[in-house]
């Protein structure tokens, strides 16, 4: 059996269709629509990474600020009527680097979502940011926009890790971009990556309790994977073997867990109150309205399930919303999901939830009875993958363990 592997949430990815028909439950449709997230894609980088697979691009001299602006208000107008009136628990903007934009561009990007969307009043709202990029007056005024959530790409404070993995930053950069965040916003993430060329188990010690000594109250610690169409994939670098990356991510859950940090998602760690609203909506199968280049979006109607992706390109996106050829559009797809892929894309997402969730949320969120899944529920409870208790929804240690043979099981 293959250990699971932690990967980041998709805010920009979803999980691969095998079919795409009608969406037709049966009796029991949607009752409610879950709380719904906004997701938005800032594509440039300073350089792109040799391990990233994200829509990321390397940024022009001029950044086109502008008509990234205009064509991100196309692309929100017209999918306003797909979630009309429904609040906004969330907001999320990743990339790429969205650093790299201007105070003024963060500014105008939050007023148009306020202006068109019903953001709660303590809506999470997230930016995404890279040591090489942060200035402190801009981080102030990002703070003043509205962003109340900063998640810092560290990866490492080592400088020898850092160049290793390409990154622009040193470990000196790395720590300054962090206090300078901590006196802007009150909630900070840290993003870490493990098992990384040349680490060894105690130089991968050392980066927890360099980032446990900053006191922040969530980290995300992810394991290198060499990941199709990057640098790596094709010039793989040497990294620690299997037994070692395992007791790396062991003795990760021991430390953090003697901090005071719950580990409520298969790579990501909070102390109490702390955990990322945004990303629990993912695994608890809400929606999410993605715009941007490359954004993945799933909305529910009470009697459909609606995926969709934009084109991935930065200049088609725009050029396709905002001096549009005959034919063309930003949407790379939109399709209704069938009954067959839903039992997998709620599995996929809800079992990696080290709390579960409610057995009467499968009905709640996909229109399917329970029923539906009850032979893979039985198999998975008689190998000791899944918890016993009938309320819950909960893989055990042992299928955390093996989250992608319990996940398969619902295929």
């Amino acid at each position: 059996m293959a250990r699971s592997i932690a990967i980041r949430p998709a805010g920009q990815g979803a999980p691969a269709a095998r079919a795409a028909m009608p969406f037709a439950p049966g009796p029991s449709l949607l009752t409610s629509l879950p709380p719904l997230s906004v997701y938005v894609h800032v594509p440039w980088c300073v350089r792109k990474c040799p391990y990233c697979d994200f829509n990321s691009h390397a940024a022009p001299d001029e950044l086109p600020e502008d008509r990234y602006l205009q064509a991100l208000t196309a692309d929100l107008d017209q999918s306003l009527p797909q979630v009309w009136g429904r609040k906004v628990v969330s907001v999320f903007i990743g990339g790429g680097t969205p650093s790299l934009l201007s105070a003024a561009t963060m500014d105008a990007m939050l007023a148009l979502l306020r202006s068109r969307l019903p953001l709660l009043p303590d809506a999470e709202i997230t930016m995404e940011a890279n040591p090489g990029t942060v200035e402190a007056g801009r981080f102030a005024d990002f703070a003043a926009s509205g962003v109340n959530r900063i998640s810092l790409g560290i990866q490492s404070f080592d400088d020898d890790r850092l160049r290793a993995l390409g990154r622009i930053h040193d470990g000196r950069a790395a720590r300054e971009a962090i206090a300078i965040a901590q006196r802007h916003v009150e909630r900070v993430n840290l993003d870490l990556m493990f098992a990384l060329p040349g680490q060894t188990l105690d130089g991968c010690l050392d980066d927890v309790e360099t980032a446990l000594s900053f006191g922040t109250e969530h980290l995300s610690l992810y394991h290198l994977t060499l990941e199709p169409n990057t640098v790596f994939a094709k010039y793989p670098p040497e990294l620690p073997d299997d037994d070692t990356a395992f007791e790396m991510q062991d003795r990760i859950e021991a430390r953090l867990a003697g901090a005071g940090y719950d580990h409520y998602e298969i790579s990501a760690y909070a102390r109490p109150g702390a955990r990322c609203r945004h990303n629990l909506n993912y695994w608890e199968f809400g929606d999410y309205l993605g715009i941007g280049p490359g954004a993945h979006g799933k909305l529910s109607f009470h009697d459909r399930i609606l995926r969709e992706a934009r084109v991935r390109n930065p200049q088609s996106w725009m050029d396709a919303l905002l001096d549009p050829a005959d034919g063309a559009t930003h949407l790379a797809e939109s399709r209704l999901v069938g009954p067959e892929e839903l039992p997998f894309e709620f599995m996929l997402n809800a079992l990696r939830l080290a709390d579960g969730v409610p057995a009467a949320s499968f009905a709640e969120r996909t229109g399917l009875n329970l029923a539906t899944i009850a032979r893979p529920l039985a198999r998975a409870v008689e190998r000791g993958l899944l918890d016993e208790d009938p309320t819950r929804i909960r893989a055990t240690a042992l299928g955390r363990r093996f989250l992608n043979d319990l996940q398969s099981l619902f295929l």
